[in-house]
């Protein structure tokens, strides 16, 4: 089990329950595998939970309470780290994405969120919620314009993408978002940022036909894998199924297109696009 690194607690709510868990934990004298076993979790949850990679739930801070004789301080606590910007399903995952020094993700219907212009995601966004607000839909815009700041670093976090090619075809907000939104990707790409294959048509029967997933590593805790499905979405920290699901996207990456003509692809059809807007 990786150790756990020392958290500011000033950085975030939750990086102080991690914190004030492990030395919790560490003055009952239990290791995170056994502080799980009494909760009925894995030493990865418990390790996930002090590393700041996951949520700590009523549920959960109640029994750590118990466990560690800490009074109420977890139950009482929790709630603050659970406040989000984030739709409630994603949330976790998103949080979790921040602190990732990895980042694999499969879309097969979507240019991921991470690489979504304004113009886009708005188009996205309106798409789920045809009556909600304006206000609404600028909200989540933010929200996922905020999230791609973590490309402004320049090396980290590693940052491999595996896009159908439905993704770059289905025209989403128009042919002049839709140029936006490639050219946006082509300069990550050009600017050695991400690394993006696409999945083409010709690839037939793919490893991951049922759906998108989104593979998190970590410094000091072990992975974690997501999916999701329409306003749903999970995370996964089983090793089993983590191995599997990197397995599966080795072979999608087999099956792509190599970075140098997925780009080329990208540019082509953003071109196309572009003309499309001036005929």
């Amino acid at each position: 089990m990786p150790g756990s690194r020392d958290l500011d607690p000033s950085a975030s709510p939750r990086a102080l329950l991690g914190a004030e868990l492990r030395h919790a934990r560490e003055k009952a004298g239990l290791s995170q595998e056994e502080l799980g076993q009494r909760l009925f979790v894995s030493g990865s949850f418990i390790g996930q939970l002090e590393a700041g990679t996951r949520r700590l739930q009523a549920e959960y801070a109640r029994l750590l309470d118990a466990e560690l004789r800490t009074g109420d301080f977890f139950l009482r606590n929790c709630g603050a780290a659970a406040k989000s910007k984030y739709p409630e399903h994603f949330a976790e995952a998103a949080e979790a994405e921040a602190a990732a020094t990895e980042i694999r993700q499969f879309a097969p219907l979507l240019i991921p969120g991470l690489l979504q212009t304004p113009a886009y995601a708005r188009a996205v966004f309106r798409a789920y919620r045809p009556t909600a607000p304006e206000e609404v839909i600028e909200e989540l815009v933010t929200a996922r314009t905020d999230r791609a700041r973590l490309l402004d670093d320049p090396t980290s976090p590693l940052l491999w993408m595996v896009v159908d090619e439905a993704a770059i075809r289905r025209q989403t907000g128009g042919r002049k978002v839709m140029a936006e939104a490639l050219r946006h990707v082509a300069a990550l790409i050009r600017r050695n940022r991400i690394i993006a294959q696409v999945l083409p048509f010709g690839a037939g029967a793919h490893a991951s036909m049922e759906g998108s997933m989104k593979l998190m590593h970590f410094e000091d805790a072990p992975p974690l894998l997501y999916f999701e499905g329409v306003g749903t979405g999970r995370l996964e920290d089983d090793p089993t199924t983590v191995r599997y699901q990197g397995r599966t996207f080795q072979l999608l990456t087999a099956c792509a297109l190599s970075p140098d003509e997925s780009l080329a692809l990208i540019e082509d059809v953003a071109q196309d696009y572009g003309h499309e807007e001036h005929p």
